[in-house]
């Protein structure tokens, strides 16, 4: 499983940004994915989820503000993250389950000035 994070950037708040999890170079099919993020000196945190039916998941300091979807076609799972907040500076990390192994990528920066 490989998983490669694209998108992070520095946006003032307010602003949007869009982050992709690429999964094209997995030799399995990725189905459930999840984006987590850490902020410096905090534990790593669940941001939002998809399922294999679709279904999604959010945090609730994210509900309204980011959304998830997929690209099956590109094997790539997307991360809308609108009206940002100061709050939402961190790594920002995909990740999949797959035979009861967690699987993760390396990260991208997200960091919101105010």
């Amino acid at each position: 499983v490989e998983l490669v994070e694209r998108g992070g950037a520095s946006v003032q708040a307010g602003g949007s940004l869009r982050l992709s999890c690429d999964s094209s170079r997995s030799r399995i099919v990725v189905y459930g994915v999840n984006w987590y993020r850490q902020a410096p000196g905090k534990q790593r945190e669940f941001v939002a989820g998809i399922d294999r039916d679709e279904s999604t998941n959010y945090a609730d300091s994210v509900k309204g503000r980011f959304t998830i979807s997929r690209d099956n076609g590109k094997k790539m799972v997307h991360l809308q993250m609108n009206n940002l907040e100061f709050e939402d500076t961190a790594v920002y990390y995909c990740n999949t389950n797959y035979l009861g192994s967690d699987w993760w990528g390396r990260g991208t920066q997200v960091t919101v000035s105010s």
